[in-house]
Order: C-alpha cells, then structure tokens, then sequence
C-alpha cells in the first residue's frame, strides 16, 4: 500500500485543493503542518521549501496543487476529477481560480493571515511578513489591512457570479469535477479561522462551500 504524506500551510488554498481531493479519492494520508519557520522536515522530504508537497512512500515527492491532483488521478483513477467529456473546462476553470479570484481572495485574506501567524509568535509574523512585502513591495501587508473593505467588495464582486451559477446545482459544472476543488481551495482563505466569512447573502455558494468541506471517501457527493 502507498503511504502517502501532504505537507501544508493551514492558511494555504492549494493545500486545502489537494487535501480535499485526497479526501474525496480516499487513499490513507499523513497531514503534516509545516512549521513556517523551521522547515527542515519539509526541505528533506521534498527537496525545496514550497507546499503543497506529496512524498509517496518516502521515495518520490510531487510539488504543487496541478501536479499533485494529476498524479493522484493517476495513482487512484476512480472517483474521477475529470468527468467524461468535461476535462478541458475543469482545467480552464481551475487556472482561473487558482489565478484571478486567489489574488483578490489573498488580499482579502491577508488582516485574517497576520492574526493567524502573529498568534504563533513575533519570528512567524515577521517570516511571513517579509516574504510577502519581498513580492508585493514594502508596506504591503499593513495597505491590505487598510484597503479590507475594498477588497472584500472585489471578492464580493468576483463571486456572485458563482454565486448564480451555483443556484440550481451542487457543483459547478452539475457533477463534481477538478474545478470545484480548486474553487474550495480558494474559498478556504475565507474560512481558515474557523469562521466562514463568504458573504452572508450568498447562500448558494456557502452552502457550496459547506457541500466540499464535508466530502470524505465514505460520502458520494454526486448521489
């Protein structure tokens, strides 16, 4: 039997992609939370010091969400990502999700992210802090905290209308597919503190969001 082991951020949306395909394929995994400060355990295992990361009995390592999810459908083919006929548009969909919306999503996140790793002391603040404004430019994470308000409405703006897709049907694309896992992942930004933050009023995607974080390989979603 493969062992199989997923290193991850809690705060981390790609993580949480793989983390729930991994529930939904049902193989027995090993959650391993990297410490974002010592990441030795990390770097041994997969040879870099980025998650997600897969190792597969110890032997070979996969990084990143993309590959990961396609080197799980090989190993575990069914239940399926890719439903027959749908391949091209979950992939589509999910590069727009894992792009656009994660940035607006991201910024949105960020007040929530500083809290989170402030918690876990001033070396863990000031790691993620500097690897941010190393990317975005200096200030980056207080202008975040400012500009909340404003993000969230761009959030706001860029959900609806999943939102409206999500009316009359559990998935996005009627069965569940590669791109609602990638939609998940994104919408665990506004839910990793434990208090889901997707807009109140968009019921049809909280109770998206509500219909995944309950996926496991004991439950058919599609039934």
């Amino acid at each position: 039997m493969t062992t199989l082991r997923l290193y991850q951020f809690a705060t981390n949306p790609f993580c949480s992609k793989v983390r729930k395909i991994l529930d939904y394929k049902g193989p027995a995994y090993e959650l391993v939370e990297v410490d974002y400060v010592e990441r030795k355990e990390l770097m041994l295992a997969s040879g870099q010091m980025m998650v997600p990361a897969l190792t597969l009995d110890g032997s070979e390592a996969v990084v990143g969400s993309d590959r990961i999810a396609m080197r799980l459908e090989d190993l575990y083919p069914e239940p399926t990502i890719f439903p027959p006929q749908w391949r091209g548009i979950h992939l589509a969909l999910a590069r727009y999700f894992d792009a656009e919306l994660e940035d607006a999503l991201f910024r949105t996140a960020v007040p929530d992210e500083a809290a989170h790793y402030r918690r876990r002391g001033p070396d863990h603040e000031a790691l993620w802090r500097l690897i941010r404004e190393r990317k975005y430019g200096a200030g980056f994470c207080d202008q975040m905290v400012r500009d909340h308000t404003a993000n969230f409405e761009r959030s706001r703006a860029l959900l609806a209308p999943l939102d409206e897709t999500l009316r009359d049907r559990a998935f996005l694309l009627g069965r569940i597919g590669y791109a609602d896992f990638a939609l998940y992942g994104q919408l665990c930004l506004l839910a990793f503190t434990g208090e889901v933050k997707i807009p109140a009023d968009m019921q049809n995607l909280r109770a998206f969001y509500h219909r995944m974080d309950g996926i496991s390989s004991l439950l058919d979603p599609n039934a």
